[in-house]
């Protein structure tokens, strides 16, 4: 025992000083810039380039850095660069770049400062600095950062998130209730990419609120990490992320009361939405673009661009664009949310879909397809479980425009089905092989909806639907032959009668550019206005013929010309 005990003793001794010798010489890192900063004026600016240590040209701590060791670019504003130079001394810790560009800047321009590849610059060490390190700053001094946001269970907090910097969601980030997440005009958030449990997304949990106000000049853009803003992502490229989901506590038809969100793992309970609260309140989003959203998270779930559950109309949601996301543009679940000036395109699913009981407002809607994307421009669902529940999904629904991928596509304008009603009016619905479509079943259903005044439309247009007649039914198994010829009959002659007209809006699509500002007149008859929340105007579809909200903020905006 005793010859045990002391070799136990000396490998103890020998495992402890070991460990002791791992601690004192850790491997060695790369090195990495800690900081930026600038002084100068008009067109010659000074920017110092700080590192965690000293830095040379070689691995072999030899050589001083110079211009062929960094790409400095100079983006936005007025100005361009016209050169730059570099002066460093081997093994110091930071490096002087001077600039000079082309015109007097004007505030608005970013200077970014990178290895020029991953072999550029080394520590003492021989360890290279990563080719991804860069440090961004304005010419006015303003630095930028990208900031790495990943929720340990706590969600983002209350905190606002600045213009200045990048924030890129690793997974999926919570505003857990009793938050308020603030984002500034400009401001850009990106998702990285993964898939299943790797997906990251932006959810605000019921209690939870978001204040993202951006403006016409600097919208809030929600993005992939690896898109640049520069065309380093194609414009049609999606499933890169998730999307941003805002849940509520507004009521659904469903049974349970409450639900968890598609999307999100159901063993989280911050994904559950639904209640009571019709007039619940989630935040703000205005002139907020989102891109290239939609991952995975299971087989045949992925996010939407913008997920809406039993959102309350106490949140203000207007000049929203969703642009090539995967799966829907956005979808309703329950709620009573109001959305004005909304633009969905090129998305790969449904551009508007609802269901749950939504039974909100909607005004100045644009949904487009294109380049073989797309399948319902509207898919209007009632309920789940039951399909009979109430409170009826029947929102209402003025100055939409959808506009879809023409005939042989084989697609669908709308279709109302699972009980739901809904009502749209000065509307202009084009370019589509289907028309609209009311399912009708042997029991209650979509076309019950109609027939109790529940589902309209009323003073639209209709143009380059290939099928006639535009509005149907959709007859469910079990239906007569009989039922289906009489109902049709009613929604023909009802087409007329809600003065519904064929005609051409003016509208000039050519297959890469997509022109849906009516040239021609889209004024009279018109279906009068609701006193409560919508704007009255002379005109139908979603776009007054002499103004384009959607210019320049919007990514879809250099395909309308």
């Amino acid at each position: 025992m005793k010859k045990i005990n002391q070799f136990t003793a000396i490998a103890a001794i020998f495992i402890l000083g070991f460990s002791a010798c791992k601690k004192d010489n850790p491997q060695p890192k790369a090195p990495k810039m800690t900081d930026i900063s600038i002084s100068g004026e008009n067109q010659n600016f000074d920017l110092t380039v700080y590192f965690n240590e000293g830095v040379y040209k070689n691995a072999d701590q030899t050589g001083d850095l110079n211009e062929n060791n960094f790409t400095v670019t100079v983006s936005g504003g007025n100005a361009t660069l016209k050169a730059y130079s570099v002066i460093h001394s081997a093994s110091q810790k930071n490096a002087l770049i001077k600039i000079t560009i082309i015109q007097d800047a004007d505030g608005n321009e970013n200077v970014t400062v990178k290895p020029r590849d991953g072999t550029s610059i080394f520590s003492k060490d021989g360890i290279a600095m990563s080719g991804d390190e860069s440090k961004v700053i304005s010419l006015t001094g303003t630095t930028h950062e990208t900031i790495s946001v990943k929720d340990d269970g706590n969600g983002t907090g209350t905190v606002t998130w600045t213009a200045n910097n990048i924030y890129l969601l690793d997974g999926f980030v919570f505003v857990n209730d009793g938050q308020t997440l603030t984002i500034e005009a400009g401001t850009v958030v990106k998702g990285k990419a993964g898939q299943g449990e790797n997906a990251s997304a932006l959810i605000v949990a019921r209690g939870g609120k978001i204040i993202a106000e951006g403006t016409a000049e600097a919208p809030i853009i929600f993005t992939a990490e690896a898109d640049d803003l520069n065309g380093s992502v194609a414009d049609l490229d999606d499933g890169l992320w998730g999307g941003l989901i805002l849940l509520g506590k507004a009521g659904l038809n469903t049974v349970p009361s409450e639900q968890q969100i598609e999307g999100i793992p159901q063993t989280e309970p911050r994904g559950v939405y639904g209640g009571d609260n019709d007039g619940d309140n989630s935040g703000i989003l205005r002139y907020v673009s989102i891109r290239h959203g939609g991952t995975d998270i299971g087989e045949g779930n992925e996010i939407n661009g913008l997920t809406l559950g039993a959102v309350g109309n106490g949140t203000v949601i207007e000049y929203i664009e969703v642009f090539a996301n995967k799966d829907d543009g956005i979808e309703f679940f329950g709620g009573t949310a109001r959305l004005s000036h909304i633009l969905v395109v090129f998305c790969g699913d449904d551009s508007f879909d609802y269901d749950q009981g939504f039974r909100g407002y909607g005004q100045f809607w644009a949904a487009v397809q294109g380049f073989e994307r797309g399948d319902r421009l509207g898919e209007h669902d009632g309920g789940t479980d039951p399909e009979t529940g109430q409170p009826y999904a029947i929102p209402t629904i003025f100055n939409a425009t959808y506009v879809g991928r023409g005939d042989g596509a084989g697609k669908r304008t709308v279709t109302f089905r699972d009980n739901a009603g809904g009502h749209y009016s000065n509307s202009i619905f084009y370019h589509q092989e289907k028309g609209v479509d009311v399912e009708l079943l042997v029991d209650e259903s979509s076309y019950t909806r109609f027939e109790y005044g529940q589902l309209t439309l009323k003073n639209n247009i209709f143009y380059d639907i290939t099928n006639d007649p535009i509005l149907r039914v959709a007859a469910g198994d079990g239906v007569s032959e009989t039922d289906v010829t009489n109902a049709n009959t009613v929604l023909s002659d009802y087409f007329t009668s809600a003065g519904n007209v064929v005609a051409d809006p003016g509208f000039n699509l050519d297959g890469l550019s997509f022109k849906i500002i009516p040239a021609n007149d889209v004024s009279g008859n018109l279906d009068a206005y609701p006193a409560d929340w919508f704007q009255a105007v002379n005109y139908k579809g979603a776009f007054d013929p002499n103004t384009n909200w959607a210019a320049g903020w919007t990514l879809f905006s250099k395909y309308m010309n």
